[in-house]
């Protein structure tokens, strides 16, 4: 196999790669460029542009740095991700009218398949992005391992995936967080604590920005929620992602404590409301009851309204993104508004990305010959394996 890393070395995101073979060409992930807001594809013959010549595209999970020139591909090269990711993206694509994904396989954790003469074998791990992958191939006895962006401080079990992945001769992985001064990421459970003891004794408002896709943190605010005594309100956009990641996933429809609203009308959005029947809530209903609200930036005139009804002052806003996200106007304009209303805001995140003991430990178990940063701008610090560092790799 040839592995040639198109797009996503010595940066962070945009990732592209090719896996060839004799007879078989290979795409692990189409991803945009961070900063792209006009899906500039890059001129790639045979993916992008001319005549399809690729067997596959690999969707590692459903990030836009990883998926979002997907809908640039040729028509007729098959796609393959995890049916939960595809789930829940095309949940999301439909809500904000986007066109739908199309796939033509899913992944199932553990099991291989072939295409062409290269073996797949994808395995389930913990992301920040829901049905998130990695992927072994195999070929003529060559083994590579492409981890996606992976980390071990979510609600899945980092050990039992280091016992289940086997050695590969070559690596490519992710190192988004090696740029970074911090020590062990905290973990999805230490935010769930620090959130109860935050809201434990008070009756004011309190809310959570954070990304709708990222499922965890459902999981976590929800939990913490439960906990305290109070509901778990979600907008439209949040309750259509829940419901499509599953039914054990907080949501309207299947928990008796989770709330749907709607933040602006319309037919469409109203119609959508009614899906979730007797879990629907409005400004009236929030205002009178403890809750604990997932809010977006996007959000502000309909919180102007609600401030109107229910006073915001003494309540508490948990931060739970990233923090370079305060740079965007939107966020930081949002954030002002809501300190403006008497809010405090309150930093309450984890990373969805390997921290340099988890990395260390996946680099130890598979023991590669090679190893290909990608999804980094610090691939040095690999240097420490005394392995081949590459962009192109012939195994």
């Amino acid at each position: 196999m040839t592995i040639n890393i198109i797009r996503g070395q010595n940066q962070i995101g945009g990732s592209i790669i090719e896996v060839k073979s004799d007879t078989t060409r290979l795409i692990l992930d189409a991803g945009l460029e961070l900063d792209d807001t006009d899906a500039e594809a890059p001129e790639v013959e045979g993916l992008f542009q001319g005549k399809p010549s690729c067997d596959a595209v690999l969707i590692s999970h459903y990030h836009g740095d990883h998926i979002g020139l997907l809908e640039k591909v040729l028509p007729g090269i098959p796609i393959y991700m995890g049916a939960g990711a595809f789930s829940v993206s095309n949940a999301a694509r439909g809500y904000l009218g986007k066109p739908l994904y199309e796939a033509d396989g899913f992944f199932e954790s553990g099991k291989p398949f072939v295409i062409g003469d290269i073996t797949v074998t994808p395995y389930l791990c913990d992301h920040s992005a829901f049905d998130s992958y990695m992927i072994y191939l195999s070929c003529k006895g060559k083994t590579a391992l492409y981890t996606g962006d992976f980390r071990a401080n979510g609600r899945k079990s980092f050990s039992s995936l280091l016992h289940r992945l086997p050695h590969a001769d070559t690596l490519i992985t992710e190192g988004t967080t090696l740029t970074r001064e911090r020590g062990e990421n905290r973990t999805e459970a230490d935010l769930e604590l620090d959130a109860v003891k935050a809201i434990q004794g008070t009756d004011a408002p309190v809310f959570v920005l954070m990304a709708a896709t990222n499922i965890d943190r459902i999981v976590t605010m929800y939990k913490a929620a439960r906990k305290t005594g109070r509901i778990f309100a979600q907008d439209l956009y949040m309750a259509t992602v829940a419901c499509a990641a599953g039914g054990s996933i907080p949501n309207p429809k299947s928990f008796t404590d989770v709330r749907a609203f709607m933040t602006f009308g319309g037919d469409k959005r109203y119609a959508q409301l009614q899906e979730f029947r007797e879990k629907k809530i409005g400004r009236a209903g929030i205002a009178r009851s403890k809750f604990v609200m997932c809010v977006r930036p996007s959000m502000r005139s309909y919180l102007e309204k609600l401030s109107d009804e229910l006073p915001f002052d003494g309540g508490i806003m948990f931060y739970s993104m990233w923090e370079g996200y305060r740079q965007k106007e939107d966020v930081a304009e949002f954030l002002l508004f809501m300190k403006a209303k008497g809010v405090t805001v309150l930093p309450l995140h984890t990373s969805g990305h390997a921290d340099a003991a988890t990395i260390d430990s996946l680099v130890r178990h598979v023991a590669p010959i090679t190893i290909i940063p990608v999804h980094t701008e610090n691939a040095a610090w690999f240097d420490r394996y005394n392995s081949e560092n590459e962009s192109e790799v012939n195994i």
